[in-house]
């Protein structure tokens, strides 16, 4: 009997170091990651297409014209955009 109860003694006190060192692992892990996510968002949001740019200004504004017919664009922004358009 005390060689079974001093293998199960030495198979807790290992399957507890081998815990304990996994949740540490896991805990700095976390810690990192925690540290680089606000750095990966920034690199990773995509940026707002630029509206492609029409040859002619005659084209970009009936295509404002269109968006702003089928409700894609308020008046105010149809405004804005043409005022862009025309201003270049």
């Amino acid at each position: 009997m005390p060689g079974l109860l001093r293998g199960m003694a030495r198979t807790a006190a290992i399957a507890g170091t081998a815990t304990a060192v996994s949740n540490r692992v896991s805990r700095r892990q976390a810690e990192r990651w925690a540290q680089q996510e606000p750095q990966q968002q920034y690199a990773e949001q995509p940026q707002a297409a630029p509206a492609p740019a029409a040859a002619d200004p005659i084209d970009r504004l009936k295509e404002l014209g269109e968006l702003r017919d089928s409700g894609v664009l308020t008046e105010e922004e149809f405004q804005a955009q043409k005022a862009k358009v025309l201003a270049s």
